[in-house]
């Protein structure tokens, strides 16, 4: 190849090509199954399960190797269970943001090229091997000239460059879903896509995960029971970021909390007061939450060490939530669905009774106790329930919400995995009455309501989530003289795509001097798959 600044992983029309052709076969899979298996019987199931783990373990292995927004990607869609299925949801979770380490002289090159200086100017040691290596940052160990221990984040080579090639092939990715697949018919893609290039975006810069450190070291000042890391800003660029060492293990560490005497239910409600205050009130909130990113130190404080990837809750969102809450308290499901409206997550054409119905059902099961022990079984048919209901009624959640919506189910599954015993009643009553304020409820009805309406409040996302999130906009999916239609218009597209890959590819290698290598095994594969489907779209036609 070309050396590590000009290999394929950094070629523009490589990445595209290789992104968008998984895609592209991955639609082309799914479209063949359906069209051969009309009926779905159990054997059906078994070989789907079969075909969409297969498919999570190629992008799996393809996203470890190129990095990029296909980690983050990845993991995003590791947490989505509303509309992902669950084997490849399994698989995806296996994609941790780590990838191969950088060499320790690249490392200390940018430091001295962003510094201006030596890397001894301001070090006394910095450890040869990184203590942490992500797709964005790689994390080294340093001690400082006055001996003070530092945690060193060091950009990756060329990552803000894949970043942006990948964004490219991901507009086109979800512009392929929104014309081609049913997923196409829900929710906001281009919503979404903005939010997630905004997100990934904000991630690159360093000087802005600065900034929210440092907001969030001032907003929990006054916290005793969590710690936000210092950060020495004039050791701190865009590609560079120096903070304070903490030492520490993963808030899952079963075997550290236990070594530490630390008591779980306590850890459990400091993290549930921390997230609980952001999720609800104005202002920024973590939005990547994962257990890599929660310390938990010898003496039970909890560190949330990276704030790369924040969101915010607005003003008129926390407006939402109060009246959302209010509404479910008092039985005012018209108020809900109101609510539900200004924040754009019902379409127009919605069968609102049913939806008021489905609604008004869900929060009844909790209010009646249906889910105090977070029954296996009940969940299932719950969540069975919900996707028959999103596909007869045009509901989404809007992209503004998504990173809300991923943060919140993290949050929930760490809680759930440290301390399942968890009294939520208990914790959510005084933050209740905290969070309204000054716009209190009447006794008489928070007497009688408040009691129970903190359970619904609280599990309330996880199960809304999963049908907001991914709501139909029309009935069902298209009839049978519809499909058929665009079964042709997607033979077409999938035979023009892979015609111009095709021709990309040749171009690539042949540029590159490896055509009668690498490229010319690619490029018959290629040719192969372009006359397969040339030969099925006659089949389909005839």
């Amino acid at each position: 190849m070309l050396g590590l600044g000009g290999s394929l992983k950094y070629n523009s029309i490589y990445r595209c090509t290789m992104i968008i052709w998984m895609t592209i076969k991955f639609i082309v899979q799914i479209y063949f199954f359906h069209i051969r298996h009309s009926i779905w019987d159990h054997r059906t199931r078994e070989k789907w399960n079969i075909l969409v783990a297969g498919q999570a373990k190629e992008y799996r292995t393809k996203a470890a190797e190129m990095g990029g927004v296909m980690i983050k990607a990845g993991q995003f869609l590791s947490t989505r269970t509303d509309f992902m299925p669950d084997v490849f949801i399994k698989e995806l979770s296996r994609l941790v943001d780590q990838v191969p380490p950088m060499t320790f002289d690249y490392a200390t090159n940018l430091l001295e090229e962003e510094w201006g200086t030596s890397v001894h100017t301001y070090l006394r040691t910095m450890d040869k091997s990184s203590v942490a290596s992500a797709s964005i940052g790689e994390v080294y160990r340093g001690i400082l000239k006055d001996g003070s221990p530092v945690a060193i984040k060091v950009q990756r080579y060329r990552i803000e460059d894949i970043f942006h090639m990948d964004f490219i092939a991901l507009k086109i990715v979800f512009r392929i879903i929104s014309i081609f697949t049913s997923f196409g018919k829900k929710a906001d893609l281009h919503g979404l896509y903005q939010e997630l290039i905004d997100v990934m975006d904000k991630e690159l810069d360093f000087e802005q995960e600065r900034i929210y450190g440092k907001y969030f070291k001032n907003r929990y000042k006054d916290n005793q029971a969590v710690y936000i890391p210092a950060y020495y800003d004039r050791l701190c660029t865009k590609k560079v970021l120096v903070m304070e060492w903490v030492d520490g293990a993963k808030i899952t560490d079963f075997d550290f909390i236990q070594q530490h005497n630390i008591e779980p239910g306590e850890l459990a409600k400091t993290l549930f007061d921390f997230y609980f205050d952001q999720f609800l009130n104005q202002g920024y909130f973590h939005a990547d939450p994962h257990a890599g990113n929660i310390l938990v130190q010898e003496d039970g404080t909890i560190s949330i060490i990276d704030f790369g990837m924040v969101s915010d809750i607005r003003k008129k969102d926390t407006q939402y939530f109060r009246r959302l809450f209010q509404g479910m308290i008092m039985d005012d499901y018209d108020t809900v669905l109101q609510t539900l409206d200004e924040m754009n997550f019902i379409l127009p054409n919605a069968n609102r009774k049913k939806l008021k119905a489905m609604i008004q059902e869900t929060i009844d099961l909790y209010e009646n106790g249906a889910f105090q022990q977070m029954d296996a079984q009940l969940m299932d048919q719950l969540k069975e329930d919900i996707r028959i209901f999103v596909k007869e009624q045009p509901i989404q959640l809007s992209a503004d919400y998504a990173y809300l919506g991923r943060a919140i189910s993290i949050i929930l599954g760490i809680l759930i995995h440290i301390y399942p015993d968890m009294d939520l009643e208990k914790w959510v009553k005084p933050k209740v009455k905290q969070w309204f304020g000054g716009k209190k409820l009447t006794d008489s009805v928070y007497a009688e309501l408040a009691k129970e309406a903190a359970k619904p409040f609280l599990s309330f996302p996880r199960a809304m989530l999963s049908w907001l999130e991914n709501g139909e906009k029309d009935r069902q999916w298209e009839k049978e003289q519809r499909q058929i239609k665009q079964m042709h218009q997607f033979y077409l597209l999938v035979e023009s795509a892979l015609f111009i890959i095709l021709l990309v590819n040749i171009g690539i290698f042949v540029y590159i001097r490896d055509f009668y290598t690498v490229g010319g095994t690619i490029t018959g594969l290629l040719l192969l798959s372009f006359l397969v489907v040339l030969f099925k779209h006659y089949r389909f036609i005839q």
